[in-house]
């Protein structure tokens, strides 16, 4: 039977427990209760009582009960839930997790959910799901779901939210293990709106020459979870590299400065290019900042508002690429695609822009250390289906030698 960890103050949110662990024992599965909570007596009973936690965190409950401070219990608590619930995971006894709270709840919770693996089911019912949820999340695939009322007691409303989400996670429990092939080479690949067309090319080459492709959205997170997989991945093909614009620039899509980095650090092959780094990206037009409203803007999307990036940026960015790719271990090639960056800065494009585009380019030709990285220059769009192809061949080529 599928065993549901819940994780969650119980000094403080027991009648609330109590609710969601009878809703999943009447689901059908099991149910192991981690107590996190410090201050006040335990309202109901757990599996895995706070003491366990705090001495999993290298601590004595006594010790953050008597120093009364909230934020280092919490603090503490998620330190060694994590341990705790990666060990139920490790000893066959957690097939999902489930957790309810507000900030302090869910930080706790959160914590310990991000060491389970993606694709273990992991929900959090939390006063903080309809903000920003980034800090939380991270690069994981942990689910918060609004609470719509604080979790404060069942009542009309609360018990069908709470409902739910006992009833989502019984789901996910219960539906069984997903069956893929392991045993073809794990790619990655960077994709954006604007250069869709051509990781789809790539992507579609990739498959038929035997691998399997992961695709991700570089909205800061994507990029950073690319990162984070690296040591998995048998290569990556890096056309979209718009993070660095971010990061360069205060757009709301940096991956950080680890960007680029991991693959290199890993000496696993990397194709790599320069796609989207036309633009930098904001919020709602509204959301730009005062000193780029003179800038060249287009709205992509009601929630998205692109900048084009100057000539003095683009140099600056073609700089910071080459700086991380020149320091690979491993086969690594830079394909430039020099008829467009992106879908809009081809010619006739909104951010058509020859001067800054040569300006990338130019920076590229005098930084990269040519005796690590394979510079390719390409006549043709990012999206043209010749350069997509080019890239993918360069991958495949890179990963062929490695096996022989």
């Amino acid at each position: 039977m599928p065993t549901v960890v819940l994780v969650g103050t119980l000094d403080t949110k027991a009648d609330e427990y109590a609710f969601v662990r009878d809703r999943l024992l009447a689901a059908g599965v099991s149910v192991v209760v981690v107590d996190v909570g410090v201050l006040g007596d335990a309202g109901m009973p757990a599996e895995v009582g706070r003491e366990v936690v705090a001495a999993a965190a290298g601590v004595e409950l006594g010790e953050l009960r008597a120093a009364g401070d909230r934020g280092a219990a919490v603090t503490a608590m998620a330190r060694g839930a994590a341990v705790v619930v990666r060990g139920l995971y490790d000893d066959g006894r957690l097939d999902g997790a489930l957790a309810l709270g507000g900030t302090g709840g869910t930080s706790i919770a959160a914590a310990a959910f991000r060491e389970l693996p993606l694709g273990v089911p992991k929900v959090i019912v939390s006063t903080a799901a309809s903000g920003d949820t980034s800090a939380y999340v991270r690069e994981t695939d942990l689910v918060l779901m609004p609470s719509v009322v604080d979790v404060a007691g069942v009542n009309r409303l609360s018990a069908k939210i709470l409902a739910n989400a006992a009833a989502a996670v019984a789901g996910m429990v219960l539906a069984g293990p997903v069956t893929t092939a392991t045993d073809v080479p794990l790619l990655a690949a960077s994709m954006f709106g604007v250069t869709t067309p051509a990781v789809n090319t790539a992507r579609a080459r990739l498959t038929e020459l035997g691998y399997e492709v992961l695709v991700f959205h570089m909205t800061g997170v994507g990029g950073r979870t690319l990162e984070s997989l690296a040591g998995q991945l048998a290569g990556v093909l890096d056309l979209t590299t718009t993070e660095l614009a971010d990061e360069l620039v205060g757009g709301v899509f940096s991956a950080g400065p680890d960007r680029l980095t991991a693959a290199g650090r890993a000496g696993i092959p990397q194709v790599v290019s320069v796609g989207a780094l036309d633009m930098v990206n904001f919020g709602p037009m509204e959301t730009v900042p005062e000193k780029f409203r003179d800038r060249k803007l287009f709205v992509h999307n009601p929630s998205v508002t692109l900048m084009r990036t100057t000539p003095e940026e683009c140099a600056e960015l073609g700089r910071r690429l080459t700086d991380r790719l020149n320091a690979a271990t491993g086969p690594t090639a830079l394909l430039l695609p020099l008829k467009g960056i992106s879908a809009i800065a081809v010619e006739g494009g909104v951010f058509h822009d020859p001067a800054a585009d040569a300006a990338l380019f130019d920076a590229i030709r005098g930084t990269v250390d040519r005796s690590v990285v394979e510079l390719v220059e390409i006549d043709a769009a990012i999206n043209d289906a010749q350069f997509a192809e080019a890239a993918a061949d360069k991958l495949n080529t890179y990963l062929t030698k490695e096996n022989r």
